[in-house]
């Protein structure tokens, strides 16, 4: 079982505003299966990273569009579910009013990709929905937007809390190993001992 990742770009949009965005899809698979973390901006190109690997599921970590607005394309292309959990339907429907995903994702849900087990954890806070997906196997959590190098993601918009945030990630993240290595929604990886500290420090001051 292998992580690869593919950058793909566009905009993001929400609240009346658009900005340009680089993403991470991450792809969690061997030379037969394969799941697609955030099918954003080009339908084309992670069929491509895909190739002839069976596509097991699509799992959305939250539904900004950014990150799901290629997720029903590339499920009618392979046939594979589009995975999202229920508090984002709001979310999702901004962007995709007719097509609905497939399959709901929960706190604690078990995805199988050959013989690994991918654990979702629910982490509201980014997004009512947000999910981040941890397999212990790799020592690896795939963050979406919760988590990034340098902090939590962002929480100035529509659906979006700064209690909550902090809430997810203290009662959630930072009960994972030191070592987790995060591979975030958006930049460059980190990990869980490395945003501990600063994270530990809004928690004790009340942010």
């Amino acid at each position: 079982m292998r992580v690869e990742r593919l950058v793909t770009s566009g905009t993001f949009s929400l609240d009346g505003q658009t900005w340009d965005v680089d993403n991470n899809v991450w792809l969690l698979g061997d030379d037969d299966q394969v799941l697609v973390i955030d099918a954003a901006h080009d339908a084309d190109a992670i069929a491509a990273a895909v190739g002839d690997r069976r596509l097991v599921g699509i799992v959305c970590t939250h539904a900004h569009d950014d990150h799901v607005n290629s997720a029903p394309q590339l499920a009618a292309r392979t046939g594979a579910p589009v995975f999202l959990h229920p508090d984002d339907s709001v979310l999702w429907k901004l962007t995709h009013p007719v097509a609905a995903p497939d399959r709901a994702l929960a706190n604690g849900q078990l995805i199988r990709i050959g013989d690994s087990a991918v654990h979702v954890l629910h982490t509201p806070g980014h997004a009512p929905g947000a999910v981040c997906l941890y397999v212990p196997e790799l020592g690896v959590l795939f963050s979406g937007d919760t988590l990034f190098q340098g902090g939590p993601g962002a929480t100035g918009r529509s659906f979006s809390d700064f209690p909550t945030i902090i809430s997810s990630i203290s009662r959630t993240l930072l009960t994972l190993p030191a070592e987790t290595v995060v591979h975030t929604g958006h930049g460059d990886d980190t990990s869980i001992g490395a945003e501990a500290p600063q994270l530990e420090d809004w928690i004790r001051r009340g942010h």
